[in-house]
């Protein structure tokens, strides 16, 4: 009897081992055969989910599935266009341009939360974006985003002052910011600030509850409490996948019923309620091969074309492969509002004061061999700052610094004062852990080596990565993509902006005088012909005061399922974009039964 016993119960604990592999195995499946799951990655490790402490586009893409602002861009037009989001419409604007009034949607309710009385998510008041734009200038909170207001609300810096030492009052008015009633916001700038409502859509500035702050504390970052499409319980930074629900008492937003010619394909879903998906699983990958693979299993419904897999997905005609085609794949590219880079910490006396060792190492790279090795020639070779799409890029431009030429890179290194590489110390290059990243890392310092020069590669979580750009810890080199947050040169300007130093922005610490000067003159600027002069004219100092290494202007190559709906691409994919999509659930049950 005792044997038997032994047995079943051996049974028993089998039985168990093998539901919780299965459960293991398969985390995020449908909870019944409707429901629509979108499954996607995200190819970096992130700190956490809170929208004044962080600036890169990985961590905006999580904030933005929980969080809003009062504006947005329409998902379905193009040139890009903001539109209203929390706002109930365009603000109006004083004729001096510096007072903005918007009026907020009524009725917007944050998420159902341990924060509130009785878990029950509030309404949203003009209260609440006083009390957010506060928080980002709150010298405690050490916003990275701080940068893009400071000098701009009326007050907001001096209201900031009084606080260095002490913890922030709240509850003190600052004359710019103000709740005019529950419904009513109003902006008071210091001067004009043409991009000043993009950056109102900006992550920086979307809606969150003093509650939720206050209760959370520190651990605030793993608690995100928004009024967004989704709603995320708690963030686990080590976790493997991040998981989003469909907020169940998200305000009337429909899918845009306009769209521009090149989306008119796409009004399928016109005017239904958004979010279109009960589920969103965010897939945290940072190696591009393993990310390939689930693609190619149907557990992933879009991905980014890994370069080691673009000559089995694309053919040389450009075209996608047979094999691709036939299990109904789609494929979009086409340029993305980017530069990649490798940055120069300006704060190390061995580049700040030496522009011919910059010019030399420059010179020394080669880029050409860098867009075959790891973008199969599809991206295009960046001259500067300002990549195609942007007023103030000129195709015609060559950068004089920007094309290999090993000899002159080998007297410029002697006039430096460093014959041959002599005397210069080991140069360290700082980039993030992903295999591709390191490769990069590793081409550059192959280059460098011919020119006499020695580089030590050093990989890093991402997370840490910016961390030690942002506090200048450590770095002497490190590599970087800086992506238009919108559709203004402005924004890649502003990276080399000397007071933008250890902000978040000029992680180089450049600080050029003449160069500040151009910037603090386009910056009040309206768009116009005269501005993008200037911009091209900041644009050729950028390139030939070489502050950065220019590496490439990527171009995007993204193949999504058949069943993944309503899929376009976008410079602006982090601002929540999963809300339009749709799963054809029939289709992908039919054609995930044939991987």
């Amino acid at each position: 009897m005792m044997k038997n016993f032994r047995n079943i119960s051996l049974l028993a604990l089998l039985a168990l081992g093998i539901w919780l592999y299965v459960k293991r195995r398969s985390p995020h499946k449908a909870t019944n055969a409707n429901e629509k799951v979108l499954e996607m990655f995200i190819c970096a490790n992130i700190k956490g989910i809170d929208p004044a402490c962080t600036i890169d586009n990985h961590s905006c893409g999580e904030m933005a599935k929980v969080y809003e602002g009062l504006l947005t861009y329409h998902y379905l037009k193009r040139p890009y266009e903001l539109t209203p989001n929390l706002a109930a419409a365009m603000p109006t604007v004083s004729d001096d341009q510096l007072v903005y009034t918007f009026q907020l949607k009524q009725g917007v309710k944050f998420h159902d939360n341990a924060c509130f009385p009785g878990g029950k998510g509030r309404e949203l008041v003009a209260e609440d974006f006083v009390y957010s734009i506060k928080r980002i200038a709150d010298p405690k909170v050490q916003s990275t985003g701080f940068y893009l207001l400071d000098g701009r609300i009326k007050g907001l810096n001096e209201w900031r002052e009084k606080y260095i030492d002490t913890p922030a009052a709240y509850h003190e008015p600052v004359e710019g910011l103000q709740a005019i009633d529950q419904y009513t916001l109003q902006f008071i700038l210091t001067k004009p600030y043409p991009q000043f409502l993009y950056v109102l859509a900006r992550h920086i500035c979307f809606a969150v509850p003093q509650e939720a702050v206050q209760h959370y504390g520190p651990a605030f970052l793993n608690h995100p409490v928004g009024t967004g499409p989704f709603m995320l319980e708690e963030f686990k930074p080590q976790a493997n996948t991040i998981v989003y629900h469909k907020h169940p008492n998200f305000r009337v937003k429909c899918f845009p019923t306009e769209a521009s010619e090149a989306f008119k394909h796409l009004l399928a879903d016109a005017g239904k309620q958004l979010p279109l998906v009960d589920k969103v699983v965010m897939h945290i990958i940072p190696e591009e091969h393993p990310r390939w693979l689930k693609f190619q299993k149907g557990q992933l419904d879009y991905i980014q074309i890994p370069k080691d897999e673009f000559a089995e997905a694309i053919t040389p005609a450009k075209g996608l492969s047979t094999a691709l085609q036939q299990k109904e794949v789609q494929l979009h590219h086409g340029p993305s509002l980017s530069t990649y880079f490798i940055a120069f910490n300006h704060l190390n006396p061995l580049f700040r004061d030496n522009l011919k060792l910059r010019r030399a190492m420059s010179l020394a790279y080669d880029r050409q061999a860098l867009n075959e090795l790891f973008y199969h020639g599809t991206s295009l070779v960046a001259q500067s700052i300002i990549p195609p799409g942007l007023a103030g890029y000129r195709p015609d431009y060559v950068n004089p610094y920007g094309t290999y030429d090993l000899a002159r890179a080998k007297q410029l290194l002697a006039e430096a004062g460093y014959p041959g590489g002599k005397y210069l110390p080991t140069i360290t290059l700082d980039t993030s852990n992903s295999t591709t990243h390191r490769q990069i890392a590793e081409h550059f310092a192959r280059c460098m080596e011919k020119l006499g020069i020695k580089i030590e590669v050093i990989t890093n979580p991402w997370p840490a990565l910016l961390q030690k750009v942002h506090q200048s810890k450590s770095t002497m080199l490190y590599t970087m993509g800086w992506a238009a947050a919108y559709p203004d040169a402005e924004y890649m300007l502003h990276t080399l902006y000397g007071p933008n130093k250890n902000s978040g922005a000029n992680g180089s610490n450049f600080d050029d005088a003449a160069y500040n000067v151009l910037y603090e003159q386009v910056r009040v600027m309206p768009d116009s012909p005269a501005r993008t002069k200037l911009y091209e004219k900041m644009n050729q100092l950028a390139a030939e005061k070489v502050p950065l290494i220019y590496m490439v202007h990527r171009s995007d190559h993204v193949l999504h399922h058949r069943w993944l709906q309503n899929y376009v691409l976008s410079d602006f994919d982090y601002y929540g974009h999963e809300q339009y999509l749709n799963i054809d659930v029939d289709k992908k049950h039919t054609m995930q039964a044939r991987f």
